[in-house]
């Protein structure tokens, strides 16, 4: 697929790239090879081909969602800078 420099000034406006007169043939024919590329990938036979989201097959092992801990608020709090009434304190960052 060729593109022009029209197509891709348009392409570089809709991106919010500032591309040059001057780069526009050369980013023409780089986009064009890029294209010429991905139209080769659509020739592959895919048929009988899973879709799938990883390279491997691999389960995520299981745990049970059990409270394991907890109850400690001045452990946790602890290592805060400040702490008041058992929860941390932040300063204010909006006015």
């Amino acid at each position: 697929m060729s593109l022009d420099k029209a197509t891709v000034r348009n392409i570089a406006n809709l991106a919010r790239i500032e591309v040059r007169d001057d780069e526009l043939d050369h980013l023409a024919g780089e986009l064009s090879n890029i294209l010429t590329f991905v139209e080769q990938l659509s020739e592959v036979n895919t048929d009988g081909v899973a879709p799938m989201t990883a390279a491997a097959a691999v389960t995520l092992p299981m745990r049970v969602d059990a409270i394991t801990d907890g109850g400690m608020p001045d452990a946790v709090l602890a290592n805060a800078p400040e702490a008041e009434d058992g929860f941390f304190t932040v300063p204010k960052v909006v006015e």
